[in-house]
């Protein structure tokens, strides 16, 4: 059962808060990880997507992942312009997977467990515990019974809304501007053209400054959801209009799942803690500002925060002044190339589908590829320089 003390109570059991606990389990600190959900994992407010260069990212820091968190490896994508115009991506071999989060998730967990975090379900921490201007802990509350929690530092890895950090003090609150609305059904009985394929449909008439996408999990099974920005329609109209537009995929289709949420798409926090308080993943929005995908992210943030929590630890010092190293090591890392990213987001959310078009006759894959890496904006800033009309937005990515 729960004690009184630990050296750190991490708050939130997605693959942010799991990768910070193992982390410290593994540098011998007495580790409390807590999920308010009564599973890991479940519900999932996410495409499961994830890249092979991040598969391997978490293999080499996690362990080996176990075939059953993977729903289906993919070697490309279809991207639809908005006239129809496809965009081909084949790697030619398995270049990514989706994921079974709800497995995934409980199998990070407890990769945390073995290493020896205290990992508990269905526990949520309803207020933070401050003494002299410094997060000292938590109050929690499981199954009826409320406990009072001393730790060190405390890590915010409870999502978009994050309780913790909001009552710690520190404001996350983001710029509408960056958040996405997010709409998705699991769905069977779908005619895709390729399971091997992600495929995503742009324009402004399908998703406002976002796309659908059809990512799949077998031969006949599919995350299909649309991220839109904020506008008089939810992200569910959307997304049912364009699955009554393709009866050819949708006409036998049924819905297993639905998922729904806010999705952070930039505003990047310059400072990430507090006294005794660290903030991770999708809580510090901590999430690639073009295909909107945060388990990687989460993953590196909690492993930095992860190190120099122990650090600061060790030395007796968990002040914001040390812990701001986390800061640091993030920018320098992710933060920097994600900002990019943003600046590209903030480009191409002001184009027209006349712009999509002539984008999609020029570009290849492999430049979208590089795209949402922060990569080859000089390309496209030389390609949007060509109409008059989009020279001030090209002079942001040269």
């Amino acid at each position: 059962m729960l004690k009184d003390r630990y050296d750190v109570v991490v708050v939130g059991g997605g693959p942010g808060g799991s990768s910070a606990a193992r982390t410290l389990a593994e540098k011998g600190l007495d580790v409390l990880l807590l999920e308010k959900r009564p599973s890991i994992g479940s519900e999932k407010r996410c495409a499961e997507g994830l890249s092979i260069g991040s598969l391997k990212m978490i293999k080499e820091k996690m362990g080996k992942i176990p075939r059953k968190c993977i729903a289906q490896m993919v070697n490309g994508a279809i991207i639809y312009a908005p006239n129809g115009k496809e965009v081909l991506i084949d790697f030619g071999e398995d270049a990514g997977a989706i994921m079974e989060r709800k497995i995934f998730d409980k199998w990070l967990a407890a990769q945390a467990a073995k290493a020896g975090a205290h990992v508990q379900a269905k526990t949520e921490v309803v207020d933070v515990i401050k003494k002299n201007d410094f997060v000292s802990g938590v109050i929690a509350k499981f199954e009826g019974e409320i406990y009072n929690i001393e730790a060190k530092v405390v890590v915010a890895a409870d999502g978009v809304e994050s309780t913790v950090a909001r009552k710690a003090g520190l404001n996350t609150t983001n710029k509408l501007i960056n958040i996405d609305s997010g709409f998705q059904y699991e769905m069977c009985n779908l005619k895709m053209r390729d399971p091997k394929k992600i495929e995503l449909w742009f324009g402004n008439e399908v998703a406002p400054r976002g796309y659908v996408w059809i990512f799949p999990k077998g031969k006949d099974v599919a995350n299909v959801g649309v991220g839109v920005a904020m506008t008089d329609k939810p992200a569910k109209y959307y997304l049912d209009k364009f699955i009554e537009d393709n009866p050819k995929i949708f006409s036998r289709a049924s819905i297993l799942e639905v998922n729904a949420g806010g999705i952070p798409v930039g505003g990047f926090l310059k400072n990430m803690v507090l006294n005794g308080l660290v903030v991770v993943g999708d809580a510090a929005h901590q999430v690639n500002p073009i295909h909107g995908g945060g388990m990687k992210e989460a993953t590196i943030a909690g492993m930095i925060a992860g190190e120099v929590i122990a650090k600061s630890i060790k030395k007796g010092d968990v002040s914001q002044k040390s812990l701001s190293e986390y800061n640091k090591k993030w920018w320098d890392k992710r933060g920097k190339k994600l900002q990019k990213i943003q600046n590209l987001r903030e480009v191409v959310e002001k184009l027209s589908d006349e712009d999509f078009n002539m984008l999609a006759e020029t570009l290849t894959g492999d430049d979208l590829m590089e795209f949402s890496r922060g990569n080859r904006f000089f390309k496209l800033g030389k390609i949007l320089m060509k109409k008059p009309n989009l020279i001030s937005l090209a002079r942001k990515l040269i």
